[in-house]
């Protein structure tokens, strides 16, 4: 029996971009639905994600700089947030003007709660990877964020979001 021919690369690219866009998309309508289910917004969903990646308690600039909004933005989030009982502010003891954003533990753990019960599908689905597979995987995603922030910025700035690497993936 003949084999089916392998389609080219320009085939494989398009067919790259569309299930990018795709994945884009389910993946905003996913986080959607876990800050919908969490009476969240999207955006503070976020945040309250990159907190818990922070080793210590951050400023709102930071808050800024990790969620690309601006500072009055990030301000205004944190409220929402602190609203919420999801974060305190505390003054920061090294230096009494600067004011620190500290995630509740108790708030996050009712976050981490949800995150947990979705995670089994996704391990699941992962686990069909052989190891060379994950790697391929993580290097992808590292490199996805890279160039994300790299374009987002890059808009954020007035650009056209293509000072992004067009020679690396």
């Amino acid at each position: 029996m003949p084999q089916k021919p392998q389609p080219g690369r320009g085939a494989l690219m398009a067919e790259l971009t569309v299930e990018s866009r795709r994945c884009m998309a389910a993946y905003a309508l996913f986080g959607q639905a876990v800050a919908d289910h969490l009476r969240l917004h999207p955006t503070d969903l976020q945040c309250l994600n990159l907190l818990g990646l922070e080793e210590a308690p951050v400023t709102t600039g930071r808050i800024a700089e990790l969620t690309g909004l601006t500072t009055g933005s990030a301000t205004r989030l944190v409220d929402r947030l602190e609203r919420g009982g999801y974060v305190t502010r505390t003054r920061d003891t090294a230096d009494r003007r600067r004011v620190l954003v500290t995630p509740v533990p108790e708030r996050m753990a009712e976050v981490g709660a949800v995150w947990r019960r979705l995670n089994g599908a996704w391990v699941a689905m992962f686990d069909a990877y052989d190891d060379e597979e994950l790697a391929l995987l993580i290097a992808h995603m590292r490199r996805t964020v890279e160039l994300g922030a790299r374009q987002a910025e890059a808009l954020r700035e007035g650009g056209d979001g293509t000072n992004g690497d067009p020679g690396r993936p």
